[in-house]
């Protein structure tokens, strides 16, 4: 059934309302949590040039320019200046599998990266959802306690005219002035409560509610847990994220290794030197100043004793990469008991709701049948009052029982794997693609390639409104349809007892 069916129903909608995809789509565009897990998942990406680059040929140059304070007599042996400088080309030829390993970690890592970014967005939707239940929820249930009030207040009218009259007595005016003072006590809480739902929603969304519209019906859930649990095992983005990662100390392992492996590059290099005149300088000889060089040839190395770094780097890999696997595996048992509880807490939600539907049509029998009793002498005001706040509670069982409903089944295909942005048909504009990042910079050579100083993407909140608990006009379809009157302009709270 649609969520809130019955306490949506209570609630007008006007023209201008807003809808869960609407929602879904501002937090996916401007809240920070996901637009920062973009940014990390750019700076994992930048992990596989990093690491290809130890493979790279490397070009430096270095030069210097010294002057003797107490120069030697002796010139040709010992100018006074000197200015040189050296350019050297290293092209790694063999680094004992470092390269490759990192290579194959950081490639590992950026899926890894993908598959959190996926559990992020899916959480941010999880907990959009969440709060948009929850602004409905308490605006229907602060309707209610609000319908309760009047309600009890028109009930109190009625006590103390037929108390002037001599039909009742002053307990049963007290009874109603207790009741009364009780629901206009529940209805502060629930409005407090409402407040809290509307700023909660400005903190994941970024804007305030705007007249929230019942959500779709979510799509067909599985009809039992273990089919649930599979596709969890399956495509759940934590569950993926774990595996890579787990995946990725296997090479870390393969690059302290290699500490123990010769290492050969060819290293090309070019000299220039001058000594600005003052070689041979007061000898009368004429020599030259200036010269050039270059050098070409091989450079290995060979690690004999390193005092136990190399072993010390291996084991502390293997002990990561079995804490990844234990990782691994602690992910998978939450991943298990998140969907089994998702799967639970639905089927026993769809189940309340069944039941609060009946509850509240019998109470609403019930208020009927005590009232009509009430008129002949049969039933007392406390009855009557008894039976308005059973119908009460039932009411809000069955908002609360939707709003726990629908959250648990979102919460189950989020298990699944099946609540992010492509999921949802959020297509109004470009899905984010973490692939254009790293294609953009997996293959750049470039030492200034920078992306220039970043800019905030979400949206501050300072400048919101401060949430009040308004709610939307009532529609008297299914409270009380059959009792009270339009709330009058002073209450009888204040009206004094003769």
């Amino acid at each position: 059934m649609p969520l809130l069916a019955g306490a949506a129903a209570l609630l007008a909608v006007p023209a201008s309302a807003e809808t869960l995809r609407e929602a879904l789509l501002k937090a996916y565009r401007t809240n920070p949590t996901i637009t920062g897990q973009r940014a990390a998942l750019r700076a994992t990406d930048e992990g596989v040039p990093i690491a290809r680059a130890d493979g790279i040929p490397s070009i430096s140059a270095n030069g210097g320019l010294a002057n003797n304070l107490v120069p030697s007599a002796n010139t040709l042996a010992s100018p006074q200046r000197q200015a040189t400088t050296n350019t050297q080309l290293t092209v790694p030829i063999y680094q004992g599998g470092a390269v490759r390993g990192a290579v194959r970690a950081a490639r590992t890592r950026v899926e890894a990266g993908r598959a959190t970014l996926r559990g992020t967005e899916s959480d941010l939707f999880t907990t959009t959802v969440g709060v948009y239940m929850d602004v409905i929820r308490d605006q229907a249930v602060v309707g209610l306690n609000r319908q309760n009030v009047h309600v009890l207040d028109v009930n109190l009218l009625a006590s103390r005219d037929r108390f002037r009259v001599g039909e009742l007595t002053r307990t049963d005016v007290s009874q109603s002035e207790a009741r009364l003072a009780l629901a206009r006590a529940q209805l502060d809480s629930a409005e407090a409560q409402l407040i809290t739902s509307r700023e909660n929603y400005i903190r994941i969304v970024g804007s305030p509610p705007v007249d929230l519209q019942p959500p779709p019906p979510l799509p067909p859930l599985p009809s039992a847990p273990r089919p649930a649990v599979d596709q969890a095992l399956q495509d759940n983005p934590a569950l993926l994220a774990a595996a890579k990662e787990r995946d990725a100390t296997r090479f870390d392992v393969a690059v302290a290794r290699s500490g123990r492996l010769p290492k050969l590059s060819v290293v090309v290099g070019g000299n220039y030197y001058n000594y600005l005149g003052s070689l041979g300088s007061g000898t009368g000889v004429q020599v030259g100043q200036t010269g050039t060089s270059v050098t070409a040839g091989l450079a290995v190395t060979v690690p004999l004793f390193q005092g136990g770094r190399i072993s010390a780097q291996v084991r502390r890999a293997e002990a990561l990469r079995s804490q990844s696997i234990e990782a691994a595996t602690g992910t998978e048992r939450a991943v298990v008991a998140q969907t089994r509880s998702a799967y639970a807490e639905w089927r026993s939600s769809q189940r309340v709701i069944a039941s609060a539907e009946k509850a509240v049509d019998a109470n609403t029998m019930s208020l009927k049948g005590v009232r009509a009793e009430n008129s002949v002498g049969n039933r007392t005001i406390l009855d009557i009052l008894n039976a308005e706040q059973e119908l009460l509670n039932s009411q809000v069982t069955l908002a609360t029982a939707g709003h726990d409903a629908y959250i648990a089944g979102f919460a189950l295909l989020a298990a699944m794997g099946r609540a992010e942005a492509r999921d949802l048909g959020l297509d109004a504009g470009p899905l984010y693609d973490p692939t254009v990042n790293y294609n953009r910079v997996r293959h750049r050579l470039s030492d200034y390639g920078d992306d220039g100083e970043p800019g905030r993407i979400a949206t501050s909140t300072v400048a919101t409104p401060e949430q009040d608990a308004t709610t939307p006009a009532m529609q008297d379809s299914i409270l009380r349809t059959d009792v009270g009157a339009a709330a009058p302009e002073t209450t009888s709270a204040d009206a004094p007892m003769p």
